[in-house]
């Protein structure tokens, strides 16, 4: 009962601190945040709680795992036989499956079947919370395609947004990850609190975001043919390699630039204090992981892993966690893994705003001046989907 009470608390002050970030608290839409927060309680309690949402993460985890093995096979004929037997090279176990999940990925949205997935859930997100349809589209695509796809989904709408609308667009787009290393998370922490935490963070980023930052209904038309770009069955799937691989390459070398300056950082720390930058960012961010449910004897273990999302990535987090999640609760693990699932760091600021500027100059220098809020308000959505899945655990 207690961890249900603190976990209460831990929500209350996250929408206490949106509303106080607000720009304009008197148009807050609390109809659309207390509809898309009932209906963030319902997906988990359905997910966590009942037999038939069990059946349903155990056959999604295992469809991906079926997914992940068609993946291997194409990995093991390309680079087959340069690992040691029981060894594991984490470049090649787990990033080039992004190639392969991303060729799915754009096969899916050359054949329509995603664009119109997105633009109906989106549709119907905007019909029954009043938030604009453009800005309901972009959230909802962006637990598809990223950031920065679902930032390209509406370029054309870009241009005219007003500030309020701008900030929106790019804070949901941030608490969401690209489908295409979805699979890549599974095989790092349990595959059931990714799954949660897909639909969670959207809707986590939408409401948060439209607190800090009101914006009014529109009758704008989304056309679908903006996100496909193939002409040919035969080009997704080029495109959707190459995308992949893209995409692996440059989280290799984020990895390697990250860990690399952590290292360098810990070597001058410990130095000086005896104790790891991690474990220092875990004092701090440890009343936070305790709001979320997680036990005071765990938060700077859990706040150390938090802090390195933030201040890294995702990935890089997810590494670190995997070393310490056998020394953990249950719930710890469930709260902080659904915590990792996002893009919100101080690299995603850079991309963001260099995707939003590619479309206007004047727009990418205002995501530029509110980049830290944006990252704040993307946590803080991050903190609200934990938060939720620890009051089930």
């Amino acid at each position: 009962m207690t961890g249900i009470l603190i976990g209460i608390l831990g929500i209350v002050l996250t929408f206490a601190v949106a509303i106080l970030l607000s720009n304009d608290k008197k148009n807050i839409n609390y109809r659309a945040v207390v509809i898309l927060f009932v209906l963030q309680l319902i997906i988990t309690a359905f997910m966590l709680n009942t037999k038939i949402g069990g059946i349903i993460l155990t056959a999604i985890s295992k469809g991906f795992s079926k997914l992940m093995t068609f993946g291997t096979d194409g990995i093991n004929f390309v680079v087959g036989g340069l690992v040691p037997e029981g060894k594991s090279v984490f470049v090649i176990s787990v990033l080039l499956l992004i190639v392969f999940t991303s060729t799915i990925l754009s096969i899916l949205n050359y054949i329509r079947i995603l664009p119109l997935l997105i633009k109906y859930v989106g549709g119907f997100v905007s019909k029954i919370t009043g938030v604009p349809r453009v800005l309901s589209f972009s959230t909802v695509a962006s637990s598809v395609f990223g950031d920065t796809g679902a930032l390209l989904a509406i370029k054309n709408h870009i241009p005219s947004f007003n500030r309020n609308q701008l900030f929106v667009a790019t804070t949901a787009s941030m608490t969401s990850v690209s489908a295409s290393i979805v699979a890549s998370y599974m095989q790092m922490v349990p595959a059931e609190y990714v799954l949660i935490a897909l639909p969670l963070n959207v809707l986590s980023g939408l409401i948060l975001s439209t607190i800090v930052a009101p914006v009014q209904e529109d009758h704008a038309e989304i056309d679908i043919n903006d996100m496909v770009k193939e002409k040919t069955f035969f080009e997704a799937v080029g495109n959707g390699a190459i995308d992949g691989l893209k995409v692996a390459a440059i989280v290799s070398a984020m990895l390697i630039a990250y860990v690399g300056l952590l290292s360098m950082v810990n070597w001058g720390v410990a130095g000086l204090t005896g104790m790891k930058i991690e474990t220092i960012l875990g004092y701090i961010l440890s009343p936070v992981a305790w709001v979320m449910g997680v036990p005071w004897d765990e938060a700077v273990k859990a706040g150390s892993v938090m802090a390195t999302k933030i201040v890294a990535n995702e990935f890089v987090a997810m590494l670190g966690f995997g070393t310490i999640m056998g020394t953990l609760s249950a719930k710890t693990v469930g709260i902080v893994s659904t915590f990792l699932i996002s893009f919100a760091n101080f690299s995603s600021i850079g991309i963001i705003q260099g995707t939003v500027q590619s479309f206007s100059q004047e727009q990418g220098a205002s995501v530029a001046k509110f980049g830290l809020k944006m990252l704040l308000v993307a946590t803080l959505a991050s903190v609200l989907s934990a938060t939720i899945v620890g009051l089930f655990l």
